[in-house]
């Protein structure tokens, strides 16, 4: 009997170990991690956005990059997973590549579980569409996000079919923000056209306090209140199928 025991005491203390391990894997690998020890016990998984968000083309190898084929697959597991009640999305980007961030902003928004975002440090560019995409949206007060028309790289032929091109891709992402804010589209155009605040630039960089007021985050706070309010979100939607 004390010889089953010891075994059963040893076999659980090797899963514990494993599972640590695997979770320290994970977040060494993609920033992800399941937060399951509150006192509610509901699952949450945890999805950071840090740095460059890479795209179709790779990043140098210095840089700190967010790779879309790493967040997508795991999102769709997400959505198919029903024992996940919610996720919580850090951010911390310079933005990137825009195909790329909108591919993600389009799956986080289009998820059944609630989600509730939280920015820490910036939200640049194509990082404000996926700030804004999940149900309730956080900022640090010390956090800035900056709105400026779309750039690009490499060879631009500056023929009229060109800039239609840029002005088709740029209102794809202003929509995209303003059916998720507050904030109106044509609000969103002014910011990004502004001369007065980037030294050789165009557009604007709004601290935390001014996100939340010119209605693009929801509000400001930190990890506790988003937390808090991904919680209670959970337990809306719970109250809704208790069968879930």
């Amino acid at each position: 009997m004390q010889q089953r025991e010891d075994n059963e005491a040893e076999s659980e203390k090797k899963e514990s170990v494993e599972k640590e391990e695997q979770q320290n894997k994970q977040i060494r690998d993609m920033g992800q991690v399941i937060l399951n020890e509150n006192s509610n016990k509901y699952k949450v998984e945890l999805l950071t956005i840090i740095g460059e968000v890479e795209g179709h083309e790779s990043a140098p190898s210095h840089s700190k990059t967010t790779k879309y084929e790493h967040v997508l697959p795991k999102l769709a597991m997400i959505e198919d997973d029903k024992s996940v009640d919610g996720l919580l999305v850090l951010l911390n980007t310079v933005g990137g590549d825009v195909e790329a961030g909108l591919a993600i902003a389009e799956m986080i928004a289009s998820l059944s579980v609630p989600t509730v975002s939280l920015v820490l440090g910036g939200g640049h560019s194509i990082g404000v569409p996926m700030a804004v995409s999940a149900d309730y949206s956080f900022v640090v007060p010390s956090a800035t996000m900056v709105i400026h028309p779309v750039r690009t790289n490499g060879m631009f032929i500056g023929v009229a079919q060109s800039y239609r091109n840029m002005e088709k891709i740029q209102d794809r992402i202003t929509t995209f923000i303003s059916s998720h804010t507050h904030m109106s589209q044509e609000r969103l155009e002014e910011l990004m056209l502004d001369t007065t605040q980037l030294v050789k630039d165009v557009g604007t960089m709004l601290e935390g306090p001014e996100a939340v007021k010119e209605g693009l985050i929801d509000e400001v706070g930190g990890m506790k209140e988003a937390l808090g309010k991904l919680y209670e979100l959970i337990g809306e939607e719970k109250s809704k199928s208790p069968e879930k």
